[in-house]
């Protein structure tokens, strides 16, 4: 088989190289500039240089694909790699599958697992998709102790011009790569609360994160520190879940954690129900408690 990578996101694209590494032959195309693309086992790493649009890329990789035959497309899945498969989709005439977390191979058919309803549900289907964008958590990261060939391209001038670009303020966290987490939800009560977390966090040497309450509603974090379905997907080996009463949504953003504490004062809380280790208690009494034990 023959399989071709987008990826402008390196820790998700080198988990996508690390699945297809001894399934067959692929070539990564990226606008990122990082050497370690070239460790993951692809015959060839194409590094597009110019505007990152998506529409221009599209058309760049739909060339390569006619020109050299590809079985399946894996695109990253951000912004612009979402954008890029529907592009593509239309130029290959090839049918999408949205937020893949495992694909099976089976010649021309596919068996892929997504999250569906809101993250409620797991749906697994089998189907004729050729492209797929992947959401973090396909593979783990493991470098394949060979060198790939490398070369750049320039990408074509779109038809849309670029009049400013407006970063969002504020440090982004990559919570994808943290090994601890320490996650608070609405049973903090207030915003006065996170620091009184702050210092267990830095105590465990963990990064703080939220549930979409505490990011999107309260804003008592930032947005980039929101866990669950419509915020980021992580996997730490330990997940510290503080006041959250795990409803699907959040769960579907931390349900590959290798170990989950939680602390609730609700004894049903459905947050138990994903724990490995779980406290029933007010958070303000048992974190300090914890530190304790720990210092």
């Amino acid at each position: 088989m023959k399989f071709l990578v987008f990826s402008d996101n390196l820790d998700n694209g080198k988990q996508i190289m690390s699945y297809l590494n001894g399934k067959g032959e692929f070539v990564v195309y990226t606008p990122d500039d990082s050497k370690e693309y070239a460790d993951y086992g692809a015959s060839r790493v194409v590094y597009l240089k110019g505007e990152h649009q998506a529409k221009p890329i599209s058309e760049l990789i739909a060339s390569e694909i006619k020109s050299n035959g590809f079985d399946f497309v894996f695109i990253t899945s951000t912004v612009t790699g979402r954008d890029l498969a529907a592009f593509l989709s239309q130029a290959i005439n090839a049918d999408i599958i949205p937020e893949v977390f495992d694909v099976k191979l089976q010649d021309s058919k596919v068996s892929t697992k997504r999250y569906g309803l809101g993250g409620k549900v797991v749906l697994e289907e089998e189907s004729n998709g050729k492209i797929f964008t992947v959401i973090p958590g396909i593979s783990d990261a493991v470098p394949s102790g060979t060198s790939s060939q490398v070369e750049t391209k320039e990408i074509q001038r779109g038809n849309v011009n670029i009049l400013s670009v407006n970063p969002k303020k504020g440090r982004e966290v990559d919570l994808e790569k943290a090994s601890i987490i320490v996650s608070v939800g609405r049973g903090l009560g207030k915003k006065e609360g996170i620091a009184q977390i702050e210092p267990f966090v830095k105590l465990v040497k963990g990064e703080l994160a939220g549930s979409r309450p505490v990011c999107l509603d309260y804003r008592w974090l930032s947005e980039d520190r929101q866990v669950g379905y419509s915020g980021r997907k992580v996997k730490p080996k330990i997940y510290i879940a503080l006041g959250i009463s795990g409803q699907i949504q959040h769960i579907a953003g931390m349900r590959d954690s290798k170990i989950v504490i939680a602390v609730n004062k609700d004894k049903a809380a459905p947050i138990f129900q994903e724990a490995d280790y779980g406290i029933v208690g007010d958070l303000y009494q048992v974190v300090p408690k914890i530190m304790g034990y720990l210092s």
